[in-house]
């Protein structure tokens, strides 16, 4: 994308139709503070405004922006993989206002998600964002039957950790 009020145009929709899926990506790779998931929103929109230089609209731009956010991410968990792959409990309890506002089994949904490991978290991410199988698969790069028996496999774990 080589003009730049295109790209300026671009990242305007993505701030106003996406925002909100990408803070849930942040959310689930930050387990430590609200700081931390803000961090990683402002490495992900930064890497989304870099990468739309880019982005020729092989793929759709939800697709592209789970990659862009999910690759961002794992690489800053990966830095920083001192850190806990999981989120206590009374973390959870003291997330932020806005978070507060989200019912209890919502966040309970998320802290069992935030168990799992970083692919099978992205896959069960954008499930519940209402992917299809397809997309998820172009995403990650599995086949989609993979991708079917991965959100099986990760449904069965999530109803065993709740269980625990």
């Amino acid at each position: 994308m080589n003009n730049d009020a295109t790209r300026q145009r671009l990242f305007d929709q993505i701030l106003n139709e996406y925002s909100g899926m990408v803070d849930r990506i942040c959310y689930m790779y930050s387990n430590n503070s609200e700081d931390q998931r803000k961090d990683l929103y402002q490495e992900c929109m930064l890497n989304i405004w870099q990468g739309l230089r880019n982005f020729r609209g092989d793929a759709k731009l939800s697709t592209w922006l789970y990659r862009a956010c999910i690759n961002t991410c794992v690489t800053s968990f990966r830095r920083h993989s001192k850190h806990s792959s999981t989120l206590p409990l009374d973390q959870a309890i003291t997330m932020t206002a806005d978070e507060s506002s989200r019912p209890d089994d919502l966040k309970e949904l998320y802290r069992l998600i935030g168990m799992l490991g970083d692919i099978d978290k992205a896959i069960i991410m954008m499930w519940l964002d209402e992917n299809s199988y397809d997309e998820i698969s172009e995403v990650t790069g599995m086949t989609r039957n993979t991708v079917a028996s991965r959100i099986r496999r990760i449904k069965e774990r999530l109803v065993k950790f709740s269980n625990s």
